[in-house]
């Protein structure tokens, strides 16, 4: 997907890109540098195609990517035990 359209699909969903990286355990600045490349790779642009069209739909993404989240937190502190 072309940055350009990466980056108004994250607008659509309401999301800055900060906040799109901070959902997905992400660094800001691993997202804008693509905008270099100019392309995203296809897992970001499958991400952001889905949110922006729950957005649209009217569904609420938020609590969705928070029990990732939840998941990805619970591998971690599993692996320090």
């Amino acid at each position: 997907m072309p940055y350009e359209e990466f980056h108004r699909l994250i607008g659509k969903a309401g999301l800055s890109i900060k906040e799109f990286a901070e959902l997905l355990g992400m660094r800001p600045n691993s997202i804008t540098n693509y905008n270099k490349v100019g392309f995203v790779p296809s897992h970001l642009a499958v991400i952001v195609s889905l949110i922006s069209t729950m957005k649209d739909e009217g569904f609420d993404f938020y609590p969705i990517l928070k029990k990732v989240q939840t998941y990805e937190k619970e591998r971690i502190e599993s692996r320090s035990k």
